[in-house]
């Protein structure tokens, strides 16, 4: 296998520039995901790490190995596309061993790997068919079981689920980093789906407007978003960002003149203008708190994502257990040790 070094990558396309100096260290076996919303360039640096797009900038190197100019087929990558990109005259075995063959990889050896594959992949049966004559999850299989036979040193997943309904998404999902476990790739794996990423990755890059906005384990980007890109993005619902004042180094006036206490002080933060961030799940019904006006109700059957507003109109969703009533006030006390606090002008975190 092999690591991955990413070393200020840039990428401009005319006077637009997309790509920002990305730096980013991928270790032996390591799954790194990529996520974002669209026009990111989360899609465009994956395709400079294939080899399909080239940097204006940086370095790409592969197993220590400086792959920068070199052309795809000489990266030693498998990649594995949105669209499956299967040969339609091909038969699932024929469209596994087209890579092989274009080796000159003895016929034994052909055989051998697209067998192997094809039972990891539970797609023996199908071996014979076309691509016409598969679902949408047998297809996706095959196009893996395309890139598993290279044996590569790095696995590249280009939003590889994103045409599959909603069920097989998740069981896709999961055999995908099963997969990936098991036979220890290297890889990265774009996608524009948050779940996608938290389930998937070992490490997340989450990627706004050309730059790595952070880069940490899943549970540490939601537990402690660098930003309020990556907090509003990272968390479903998004969380809820609310305009404040440091009234003293521990706590917090929101604009609407309700104060909160953060589990711990930010010294030398008094006066400096906030962003507060509360996640709806971190909220919970109390008698004294934040008094919010329900507008909407989505009923998820455990629990309840209630959009309303504050008195001051400021917009806040809540995510409850049990009955809630369709319209009137509710009341709701945040934890405090889920409190984050950003600057209200950079978006940085400043709390800890």
């Amino acid at each position: 296998m092999a690591t991955l070094s990413l070393r200020g990558i840039t990428k401009r396309f005319g006077t637009t520039q997309v790509l920002h100096g990305i730096d980013l260290e991928v270790a032996d076996g390591e799954m790194i995901v990529i996520v974002g919303a669209s026009g990111c360039g989360k899609s465009t640096l994956l395709r400079i790490v294939s080899g399909l797009e080239s940097a204006s900038e940086g370095q790409v190197l592969i197993g220590g190995r400086d792959v920068t100019a070199l052309e795809p087929a000489e990266r030693d990558i498998a990649m594995v596309f949105q669209n499956y990109a299967l040969y339609p005259h091909m038969s699932v075995f024929q469209n596994m061993a087209y890579g092989l063959k274009i080796r000159r990889l003895p016929k034994p050896e052909i055989e051998r790997r697209v067998a192997e594959a094809a039972k990891l992949l539970d797609i023996g049966h199908l071996l014979d068919r076309k691509p016409r004559q598969l679902s949408g999850g047998q297809r996706q299989r095959v196009a893996m079981g395309r890139a598993i036979v290279r044996e590569p040193h790095l696995f590249l997943f280009d939003e590889p689920l994103s045409n599959l309904d909603a069920k097989l998404r998740v069981t896709m999902r999961a055999e995908i980093r099963r997969l990936q476990r098991r036979l220890g790739v290297t890889s990265l794996f774009v996608t524009h789906d948050q779940v996608e990423a938290m389930t998937l990755g070992d490490r997340l890059m989450v990627m706004h407007q050309g730059r790595a906005a952070q880069v940490a384990s899943p549970m540490e980007v939601w537990a402690k978003p660098a930003d309020t890109y990556v907090a509003s993005f990272i968390g479903s619902p998004s969380m809820n960002l609310l305009p404040g004042i440091m009234a003293a180094d521990g706590v917090v006036a929101l604009d609407g003149g309700i104060q909160l206490t953060l589990p711990a002080p930010i010294a030398g933060a008094t006066g400096r203008s906030v962003t507060l961030g509360i996640r709806p799940e971190h909220l919970a019904p109390a008698p004294d708190g934040i008094a919010m006006q329900v507008e909407l109700l989505e009923p998820l059957g455990s629990e309840t994502v209630v959009h309303g507003r504050m008195a001051d109109g400021t917009a806040l969703t809540a995510k409850l257990l049990g009955h809630v009533p369709e319209s009137g006030e509710l009341m709701l006390r945040p934890d405090p040790a889920w409190l984050h606090v950003f600057d209200r002008e950079t978006g940085q975190r400043i709390s800890a």
